[in-house]
């Protein structure tokens, strides 16, 4: 048997019901291909099956079956994929009919998580999604499952079948599992506690998988986060500082990458990972603008942030779209940005919502713009106040300067300095705690700045 090499089935069910934003088989194929290559199998055959009539124990026909038993006999029985969703009946059948291994999309993913987790909390995490997906799966006929006797005397019980103890086992390391994540997630909510404390806000990435949500942390932050042309290229969360355009430090945090049909047992065991997500102050979607599913990995996206408890209201309060790999699609119908040979995908300005900003993380276009933006969101609420310090409170001063956004500052013929920032409403008031006797003058600073252009003033522009 050789599970170094695979054979993928897309199933196709004639008369399904469709949308839209539902994905082609040869879509759907693409994909499966892709996530086996993720975790190196080669490919030696992939087909799509069309299914009249779904069977409940196989769902495909006993000719279907016959047929691919005989491909798989000849390339010596390799691992076969089956691209959707298999009921343990289903996929206890299939074996036996098949006479090979059989995984379905969940446990492709499952295995590609599995491979992918290098932190002590993402094997955790990925370990309670597997033991959860193969809790499901104890369906099987083996000789050890007959039951046990038990009771120790005439009328004793039946006792338990190997069937029951196997689940109990399977229990019992659930529970253990839930118990270290548990401590995981301890640390995590002291560490939002403390940036909460500090006032640091938290920015995320999400976005479907390989649309290049790493490849823009690591240039924002510096960070060597793995970054490659594959799917999960990168799965353990990671979090870093920088620092916005206004002098502003925030904390970037890049995710686990999102795809269609994301199984639920996935998501439940990530959901402690996904609480970034969940508790960020802005969340920077990050699109793949060259992909033509462009629209369906977006909805895919806010389908799974729907899951983990954003609703489309608070995404669409706290989402930034960002419309990544612009060196490889032009932005609009008569510009290519890159001057580029080859002929890029042209997407139209009319494509892409009007909340977006376009950039491309590998060359660093419009990331300047897209860190204004951030800072300009961070900013919509807070407050525009002036202030006059004399000499001996240099230290409000030295504050102001580290904890907020300095538009005007300049000192008068009695050294007093005058200086006009933005804060927010919590620095605000650490600031009149510290220094109860220093009042600020908001008419003053509504004078000296336009509320929504905010230039720089000083000695020189005047």
């Amino acid at each position: 048997m050789q599970l170094d090499t695979a054979l993928i089935l897309q199933p196709l069910i004639r008369n399904e019901k469709v949308t839209r934003l539902t994905r082609s088989a040869e879509t759907k194929l693409g994909e499966a291909i892709g996530l086996a290559e993720a975790i190196s199998l080669e490919i030696i055959h992939h087909e799509i099956l069309t299914i009249n009539t779904v069977r409940a124990a196989t769902l495909i026909g006993t000719g279907t079956i016959a047929r691919i038993a005989e491909l798989a006999e000849e390339f010596d029985h390799p691992l076969i994929i089956i691209n959707t969703t298999l009921s343990p009946v289903q996929h206890r059948n299939l074996e036996e009919g098949l006479g090979c291994k059989v995984i379905d999309r969940t446990a492709l993913i499952l295995e590609i998580f599995g491979d992918r987790a290098q932190t002590h909390a993402g094997r955790l995490q990925v370990e309670l999604a597997a033991l959860s997906f193969q809790r499901s799966r104890l369906v099987r006929s083996w000789t050890h499952l007959e039951r046990q006797r038990g009771g120790g005397g005439f009328l004793g019980g039946p006792g338990e079948r190997q069937i029951e103890l196997d689940r109990r086992m399977l229990l019992d390391q659930v529970k253990q599992i839930k118990h270290e994540l548990n401590d995981v997630e301890r640390t995590r909510h002291l560490q939002r506690r403390n940036r909460l404390r500090s006032n640091t806000s938290t920015i995320a990435l999400v976005g479907y998988t390989n649309a290049g949500k790493s490849t823009l942390f690591n240039i924002l932050t510096g960070a060597n986060v793995l970054s490659k042309d594959m799917l999960f290229a990168t799965l353990d969360p990671t979090m870093r500082g920088m620092e916005l355009p206004s002098g502003r430090e925030i904390v970037l945090a890049d995710t686990v990458g999102f795809i269609s049909d994301l199984p639920t047992e996935l998501i439940e065991a990530f959901k402690s990972t996904l609480e970034e997500v969940i508790q960020a102050d802005i969340i920077l979607h990050v699109h793949d603008v060259s992909s033509p599913l462009l629209e369906e990995e977006a909805s895919d996206v806010r389908s799974v942030l729907e899951d983990i408890g954003l609703s489309l209201d608070i995404q669409k309060e706290r989402i930034i779209n960002v419309y990544n790999k612009a060196d490889i699609a032009a932005v609009t119908p008569d510009i290519d940005m890159f001057g580029s040979e080859s002929q890029p995908q042209m997407i139209t300005s009319d494509m892409l919502p009007s909340d977006g900003t376009v950039i491309s993380a590998l060359s660093g276009f419009g990331l300047d713009i897209l860190k204004q933006v951030i800072d300009d969101k961070l900013g919509e609420h807070d407050h525009l106040q002036s202030y006059s310090i004399p000499p001996q409170h240099a230290d409000a001063s030295a504050w102001l300067y580290q904890h907020a956004n300095v538009l005007h500052s300049e000192h008068d013929k009695d050294g007093n300095h005058q200086i006009t920032v933005k804060l927010s409403a919590a620095d605000e008031a650490r600031f009149k705690s510290s220094w109860p006797n220093l009042s600020s003058n908001d008419k003053e600073a509504l004078l000296l700045f336009e509320p929504d252009t905010l230039p720089l003033v000083g000695p020189e522009h005047e």
